[in-house]
């Protein structure tokens, strides 16, 4: 049980700094500091699209609309917080 836990956690730490990058990219984006032109950008922006944006759909629904700002990412990254503080605090401490 301990190695599932300890694999679950890294890949809450995996997707956290997935989380980052991908809002680091779409303010470079929106601030016309990269070009989502260029290839490998657009890849880049694509991926992480892909892979944040079933996470994020579900809270912008349930999230008011707040004129513009999402906060979607930061309730993404709270909630992964509390899981790996709920698995490390609670659940680890009790595992043979």
């Amino acid at each position: 049980m301990r190695p599932l836990l300890e694999v679950i956690i890294i890949l809450l730490n995996i997707y956290w700094w997935i989380v980052i990058i991908a809002v680091i990219m779409s303010w470079l984006i929106a601030f016309n500091v990269v070009n989502t032109r260029n290839q490998i950008v657009g890849m880049i922006a694509d991926f992480m699209y892909r892979v944040t944006e079933p996470v994020f759909r579900p809270i912008r629904n349930f999230l008011p609309q707040l004129g513009g700002i999402d906060f979607s990412p930061l309730i993404v990254l709270l909630l992964i917080y509390l899981i790996e503080r709920y698995i490390t605090g609670y659940v680890y401490p009790y595992v043979p």
